[in-house]
């Protein structure tokens, strides 16, 4: 593991585009652990908050308490569950990130790079009809409407990001690579990335 270019590989992705998939995949190929859910369970400890709490606020932020924590984080006193649980989760990332591993989410590229820790910072999308078949096979959306849940996902993280970060959620700019998985297929993009991380800087 100490021969990685990067030691770690950060994932952002649009929802049901393969990425925890594509994750486990690398981990798989390199030997080294992913974290995706497993940023619940830390991230309470540290944050205070339940694991039901971190789970439905740790990466994503509705338009309305989007616009509720702008108003309300004027007053001094007053610190929202989604500032103190992404607090927690940046610091659970940066403990990771000590070792070599994969990272899903949680705005973890800009994280690692305003805290100058070299990564791999990949962005993973599809098209609507690629996503529409993937996320009718997760169990999660059992008796769903997996078109309403794209869209409300993708809003949600998207407001997430621009909220942490200042930025647009999916600009290419932030990323070492771009993947459009739903043409190239999910074989293909990780053995992209695996010769990207080879390269090195």
């Amino acid at each position: 593991m100490s021969d990685l270019k990067y030691p770690v590989i950060s994932i952002s992705r649009e929802y049901a585009a393969y990425g925890r998939t594509i994750a486990r995949a690398l981990a798989l190929e390199l030997g080294i652990p992913f974290f995706d859910k497993d940023f619940v369970k830390e991230t309470a400890k540290k944050s205070g908050y339940t694991e039901e709490e971190v789970q439905a606020e740790g990466e994503t932020i509705s338009q309305g308490s989007k616009i509720l924590n702008s108003i309300l984080n004027n007053a001094m006193s007053y610190t929202s569950s989604h500032d103190e649980i992404f607090k927690a989760e940046a610091e659970v990332i940066l403990e990771l990130a000590q070792r070599p591993c994969i990272i899903v989410g949680r705005c973890s590229e800009a994280i690692l790079r305003t805290a100058e820790i070299p990564s791999l910072n990949v962005f993973l999308h599809a098209s609507i009809e690629d996503r529409i078949m993937h996320a009718a096979e997760l169990p999660e959306n059992k008796g769903r409407d997996v078109k309403h849940e794209i869209a409300k996902w993708d809003k949600q993280r998207a407001n997430f990001f621009k909220n942490y970060t200042g930025q647009e959620f999916g600009d290419y700019h932030n990323y070492d690579l771009v993947l459009d998985v739903g043409r190239l297929g999910v074989d293909k993009c990780v053995e992209i990335i695996l010769e990207a991380e080879k390269l090195g800087e």
